[in-house]
């Protein structure tokens, strides 16, 4: 009898439908399937024994060096399954957000390689890119976070100061959520009173109260399969926190004037600028609530702890001013004076500062004078450290820069942006402004 062929572990794995790779303990791809090959624009020699953070991320050092979650670090650690959200390069060399699932293939009981599978995340609205700018340490160890919390149904409480950006960073966690086609609804108990926040959150009924003249559906239905985000928990009043944890354990909610209980399928993302343990013991706020919410809490950055996304930053809210995108890239002596600003009033007041420059310059191109700072100009001592972000900077954009960028980046539009110290979005406008192609990209000898 003959003996029939086994298929080879490269059949195999080209018959999973989503991008695929086999990777070792030290990162390196020993098996990669044609969905992957062809999602980043790969032959197999250009994978196999290269690691996977230069594949991915265009990167030299491991993700979780990146402040990202590294699937495989956990694998080894925990012998378990394991899922991610990141940030990868595909083919044309824009970036998108994956979902990651990776699993253990083990050889005695030992993790020996890991088997990923990619699925790539194509939100209903948009790439979702404008949510969250930068690349900073500490935005990227909170991004960290949110990619491991978003695909989960964990209850998330979100601390930080006014102005950082919280909202934002909910509609992150709906967005690359399983429930990113539903609704993604707000509250904020800030700004309404007592009984409006009963009525907005659970509804009531006709006849309820003096003016209930009909039925009305509150936001707890309104987020039915998706989100509920509740900004400024902290001012939730007594009474309705009691409500809230009753709605939180049961999943049910009764309106206002009703008798009977409706069955919620809802994710809650509250968010607070308060000391919540201070409130606590102040008698405010309910502890069994608090550990009710905070499942899952995550701290938002204030934007002077990540003074490096204030030139990406800027630039995205002049792209996002009429007439405002010819002031990018912006001038050397504009970055230092950007930076030299603590913002008290974080994410929010820079945006405030950049409109009012645009109007303040008019015609003319942003200079130093025409930023205005509320609580008064950073000192020379708050400069010195920020030399080599502005000496990125120190010339405009031109052919010469970016083709020795590219060139220096061995065609990683990702790199040569660094090097220039712009955002690769300000880089690929240039590159399409001045007719340049990019360089192509050398394969790494050193990975083979």
């Amino acid at each position: 009898m003959t003996e029939r062929p086994t298929p080879t572990c490269e059949q195999i794995i080209d018959i999973i439908p989503d991008p695929f790779v086999v990777i070792d303990r030290n990162y390196r791809i020993v098996a990669a399937n044609r969905n992957y090959r062809e999602r980043y624009g790969l032959n197999p020699e250009d994978v196999v024994g290269r690691r996977c953070h230069e594949v991915s991320h265009h990167s030299d050092v491991p993700c979780s060096q990146l402040g990202e979650h590294c699937p495989l670090d956990e694998v080894l650690i925990s012998k378990q399954a394991t899922q991610a959200m990141h940030l990868h390069y595909h083919a044309d060399g824009q970036q998108e957000y994956v979902q990651l699932h990776a699993s253990p293939l083990l050889e005695n009981g030992e993790v020996r390689y890991i088997g990923e599978t990619i699925f790539p995340v194509t939100p209903p609205e948009g790439d979702g890119d404008d949510l969250l700018i930068g690349r900073s340490r500490p935005l990227l160890r909170m991004m960290s976070l949110l990619q491991r919390v978003a695909p989960t149904q964990t209850t998330v409480l979100l601390l930080g100061e006014s102005g950082v950006g919280k909202e934002q960073v909910a509609k992150y966690l709906h967005r690359y959520s399983r429930r990113n086609d539903r609704p993604f609804v707000v509250i904020d108990c800030g700004a309404l009173g007592e009984s409006l926040i009963e009525s907005e959150l659970f509804g009531h009924e006709k006849g309820a109260f003096t003016g209930a003249v009909q039925r009305k559906k509150g936001l707890f239905e309104a987020a039915r399969g998706g989100t509920l985000f509740i900004d400024e928990i902290g001012e939730l009043p007594l009474p309705l926190q009691t409500k809230l944890l009753r709605a939180l354990e049961t999943g049910g909610i009764r309106r206002i004037g009703g008798t009977d209980y409706l069955q919620m399928d809802v994710r809650i993302v509250a968010a607070t600028n308060r000391d919540m343990k201070q409130l606590i013991a102040e008698g405010r706020f309910r502890q069994d609530l608090y550990y009710r919410l905070s499942a899952f809490p995550i701290e938002v950055p204030a934007l002077r702890a990540r003074k490096d996304d204030v030139p990406m930053l800027a630039e995205y809210f002049l792209h996002r001013i009429d007439q405002g995108e010819r002031h990018t890239p912006l001038a050397p002596e504009v970055i230092e004076t950007l930076l030299s600003y603590d913002y008290p009033g974080n994410v929010r007041e820079l945006r405030n500062i950049i409109e009012r420059a645009v109007i303040l310059a008019g015609g003319a191109a942003l200079a130093s004078e025409h930023f205005k700072f509320e609580s008064g100009e950073g000192t020379a001592a708050q400069r010195v450290p920020l030399a080599s972000s502005v000496e990125r900077r120190n010339r405009r954009l031109d052919a010469v820069r970016i083709r020795e960028a590219l060139s220096q980046a061995d065609g990683h539009r990702a790199r040569a942006a660094e090097i220039l110290g712009v955002s690769e979005r300000t880089l690929y406008r240039h590159l399409v402004k001045l007719q340049l192609p990019d360089l192509p990209v050398e394969p790494d000898t050193d990975c083979h």
